[in-house]
Order: C-alpha cells, then sequence, then structure tokens
C-alpha cells in the first residue's frame, strides 16, 4: 500500500533553510528537507499535538 499523504513545509522551520517537511495523518511523518532521501519519523498524532502546544506555549524555546 503506498502513503499517498501531502507534505508541506513546517510552519515552526526556520528561515535560512533548517527545515521539516509533515505529512498529517492517524500518524504524523517528519523528515528533514534538504536530506529527503534518509527518510522519515512517525510520530502518534497525539505526540505531534503535544509537541505543538508546547511549542506555542515557549515550552522548548
Amino acid at each position: 500500500m503506498t502513503d499517498t499523504r501531502e507534505w508541506h513545509k513546517s510552519t515552526y522551520s526556520a528561515e535560512k533553510g533548517s527545515c521539516v517537511e509533515v505529512a498529517e495523518g492517524a500518524t504524523v511523518l517528519v523528515r528533514d528537507t534538504q536530506h529527503r532521501d534518509l527518510g522519515h519519523i512517525a510520530y502518534p498524532h497525539q505526540a505531534w499535538a503535544v509537541f505543538l502546544n508546547d511549542l506555542r506555549r515557549g515550552v522548548h524555546d
């Protein structure tokens, strides 16, 4: 089965080329824009939501 999710640049990516791409679904896939060939890391949707909430609150600054 082929995963047909679309990748998009994360809104939290840096302006100077330090970018990650995200494909959202039941699991969230994250990959380095400059090294797509190395694959991705999969996170459970809930874990990704907690991480984003922490970013909004400045927990990971």
